[in-house]
C-alpha cells in the first residue's frame, strides 16, 4: 500500500478517493484519466413532498449519482436511511464501478438514497415516498441507462413500486428498469440470497488458498440482515461454527456455536437478536474483535478503523457490507497477516445476479435457480482467482489487487472510447 496516501478521515467519499489514489499511483495512470475516474460523472439531488398518513406533508431529500458509465449502463442500489449523505452516495457509486469491473460485468457504477427513517414510516408512506422519488429520478433511470436495485432498508417490494411507477410513465411494462424485483414481475431466481452466496463462495476460495478446512472454522457475522443472514446460513451449512451474530442494537456470542436459523426465527418474533437464549450479549464493536477464523462485517461503512483494527483476531475478513474497513485499518490488517476479501469482490454476488436478472428481462427468457447459482459460482471463483493472482504477482493486499484490476478495466474502456467531442 502507499502509506502516505492514507489519512485519518472516515468520510466514505474521501475513503473511496484514497483507495482509488493508491491504485492510480501504482498504475501510473494518465493524469487526465485519473481526473475523470476520481469524481462522479453526474449527480442528481431531489427535494420532494410526500403526504403522510395523518394528512400532513413532509419534504424529503434524495440522491442518485452516476460515477462512471464507460463500460455499460449505470448500476447500483437505493438505500433509505436517516444518515444518508451525498458523500456516502458518491462513495457507493464509485465502489459500484469497481465492483462491476472486478467481476467483469458490463455495468458502470451508480447509487441512490433517500434521507428518511423507514422504521418510523408505514407501508403506505413508504410506497408514496418511493413512487415520488422514482418520478423525480426518472430523468436518470432506465433499462439502457441506469438500473436501480435494493440496498439498505429497501427490498423487492420497493423495486416493484419503482418498476410500476416507471412503467406507468412509459405506458407499458418495463421490468428491466430495476433488479431485485419479485419473481412474479420479472425478478430472478436466486437474487435474494445472491450477495450472501457470493460472499460464501469467496470465503471458501480463501480457505482453500490458506489451506484451512471450513468445518474447523468459527465465523462471526456483524449485521444479521439480508447479506449477513444468508452468509451465516450458507457457511453454517458448509460446516463452519457460527459463534456471533448481531443486529442494529447489538449482538450475541456463544463460542460453542449458534444455529443461525433459530436466531432468525427469534429475531422475526422479537425484532432483535438480543435475548437469544444460551448466548451472551456483545456490542457491534466487540463482535469485530472476538476470537474467530472468519469475520463477516455485513452492516454499514467504517466499522473496522485505525482504532480497532489491531484488535481483530480473525484470519479472514470477508466484507459483506460496502466500505466497512478504512484505509488505515486496511494497512493494519495487512501487516497482521489477516486475509481480507474486499467488498468489491466479496459482496459482488448481488450485482452479478442483478446482471443475470437484467439479461433475462431483456430477452424474456428465464433460468432456474440451479443455473443461476452455477453461473454465479463460476464468476465469483474466476474473479477471486484473478484478484488473488494479481495480489501474489504484485505482492499487495487483496483490495489493492482488486482495485488494480478494476481501475485498469475502466481506464481501458475510457481510453478506448475517447473523449467526445
Amino acid at each position: 500500500m502507499v502509506q502516505d496516501a492514507l489519512s485519518q478521515s472516515e468520510n466514505p467519499y474521501q475513503i473511496a478517493q484514497q483507495q482509488f489514489d493508491i491504485v492510480a499511483e501504482r498504475l501510473n495512470l494518465d493524469p487526465g484519466i485519473r481526473q475523470i475516474l476520481r469524481k462522479p460523472k453526474r449527480e442528481l439531488t431531489v427535494n420532494f413532498p410526500v403526504r403522510m398518513d395523518d394528512g400532513s406533508v413532509r419534504s424529503f431529500t434524495g440522491y442518485r449519482v452516476h460515477h462512471n458509465v464507460n463500460r455499460g449502463p449505470a448500476k447500483g442500489g437505493i438505500r433509505y436511511h436517516p444518515d444518508v449523505t451525498i458523500d456516502e452516495v458518491r462513495a457507493l457509486s464509485m465502489w459500484m464501478t469497481w465492483k462491476c469491473a472486478v467481476v467483469n460485468i458490463p455495468f458502470g457504477g451508480a447509487k441512490g438514497g433517500v434521507i428518511c427513517d423507514p422504521k418510523q414510516m408505514s407501508q403506505s408512506e413508504l410506497e408514496r415516498l418511493t413512487r415520488r422519488y422514482t418520478t423525480e429520478i426518472s430523468i436518470f433511470i432506465g433499462p439502457e441507462s441506469d438500473i436501480p436495485a435494493p440496498d439498505v432498508n429497501t427490498n423487492a417490494r420497493t423495486m416493484a413500486w419503482i418498476m410500476d411507477t416507471y412503467s406507468m410513465h412509459k405506458g407499458y411494462s418495463v421490468p428491466a428498469v430495476v433488479t431485485g424485483k419479485p419473481i412474479a414481475i420479472g425478478g430472478s431466481e436466486g437474487r435474494a440470497e445472491a450477495t450472501g452466496r457470493g460472499c460464501m463462495y469467496t470465503v471458501l476460495e480463501s480457505l482453500r488458498h490458506l489451506g484451512m478446512e471450513v468445518k474447523q472454522t468459527a465465523t462471526a457475522v456483524q449485521g444479521f440482515g439480508n447479506v449477513g443472514s444468508v452468509s451465516a446460513f450458507l457457511l453454517h451449512q458448509q460446516g463452519s461454527r457460527i459463534v456471533a451474530l448481531s443486529g442494529s442494537r447489538g449482538g450475541i456470542y456463544n463460542p460453542k456455536g449458534l444455529d443461525p436459523h433459530k436466531v432468525m426465527r427469534y429475531k422475526e418474533e422479537t425484532g432483535t437478536v438480543l435475548g437469544f437464549p444460551e448466548a451472551e450479549v456483545v456490542t457491534n464493536e466487540e463482535l469485530l474483535t472476538l476470537p474467530c477464523d472468519i469475520l463477516v462485517p455485513a452492516a454499514l461503512e467504517n466499522q473496522i478503523t485505525a482504532r480497532n483494527a489491531d484488535k481483530v483476531r480473525a484470519k479472514i475478513v470477508a466484507e459483506g457490507a460496502n466500505g466497512p474497513t478504512t484505509p488505515e485499518a486496511d494497512e493494519i490488517l495487512y501487516q497482521k497477516g489477516i486475509f481480507l476479501i474486499p467488498d468489491v469482490l466479496a459482496n459482488a454476488g448481488g450485482v452479478t445476479v442483478s446482471y443475470f436478472e437484467w439479461v433475462q428481462d431483456l430477452q424474456n427468457l428465464f433460468w432456474d435457480v440451479d443455473e443461476i447459482n452455477r453461473r454465479l459460482e463460476r464468476i465469483m471463483v474466476r474473479s477471486f482467482q484473478e484478484v488473488l493472482k494479481t495480489a501474489e504477482e504484485q505482492t499487495v493486499d487483496m483490495r489493492t489487487a482488486a482495485y488494480t484490476l478494476a481501475v485498469k478495466r475502466v481506464a481501458e474502456a475510457t481510453t478506448t472510447r475517447g473523449l467526445y467531442p
